[in-house]
């Protein structure tokens, strides 16, 4: 794994760390690869981006880990992870609950940029994370968001705000601020969504499961 991906961590936090996920299924997560890679291999790559993201928040400090699941957990799961069903509904929907079910401090990632790190959540996850500070965002280079962190979880902050269109992340972000939260934004990061994408994001962490999946899958000459 890369140098600053720590095995595991227990150290508590004043933030509530949520991963909203598919369970890796062949035929219903990350579709958008096939082409050039098939259903089985493209479920493949997420369960190796989604090893890699739950990974990296046991690594974080936390005061509660939970994965906001879409399906049923398997073997995949490590230790140290709530787990909670998704809600019914669109994706804001989904969000929204995610974040009902907090009572403090939350930040919420997804499972398609397997790079994140501790040293690159670091800033929303510190003791003064939230000092002054309403919202913590991380735009996504195809207009989206990768992470949203509220001070105050308030599922109608995400409420209607249109899911996977290139002005989601204006929108939402908009939003954040037109509620009168100071938002303080993370990164840009590109989310996998494209083979063009994986191999991206691949070399940015070279040193991850799904790196070393998408080098077996490439290797074995994906269609």
């Amino acid at each position: 794994m890369s140098g600053d991906r720590v095995r595991s961590s227990s150290a508590p936090g004043p933030t509530e760390l949520l991963v909203i996920a598919k369970e890796p299924v062949a035929g219903r997560v990350k579709t958008r690869l096939c082409p050039p890679f098939s259903p089985a291999e493209a479920a493949e790559l997420a369960a190796a981006s989604l090893a890699d993201t739950l990974e990296a928040v046991l690594a974080l400090p936390a005061r509660r880990r939970v994965l906001v699941l879409d399906g049923r957990p398997g073997p995949w799961l490590p230790p140290g992870f709530e787990v909670v069903p998704q809600s019914a509904g669109g994706l804001d929907e989904r969000l929204a609950a995610a974040f009902g079910g907090c009572t403090g401090p939350a930040l919420l990632v997804g499972m398609d940029t397997p790079q994140i790190t501790a040293v690159l959540l670091a800033p929303a996850l510190g003791p003064d994370a939230w000092e002054g500070t309403g919202a913590w965002f991380g735009p996504a280079e195809d207009g989206g968001f990768w992470a949203l962190g509220l001070a105050e979880p308030d599922p109608d902050l995400l409420r209607g705000v249109p899911m996977s269109v290139p002005e989601t992340g204006a929108v939402q972000r908009r939003r954040l601020v037109e509620a009168g939260l100071v938002v303080r934004d993370l990164p840009v990061l590109t989310d996998v969504d494209t083979a063009a994408d994986a191999h991206r994001v691949a070399s940015a962490a070279p040193g991850g499961r799904f790196a070393a999946a998408l080098g077996r899958l490439t290797g074995a000459g994906a269609r």
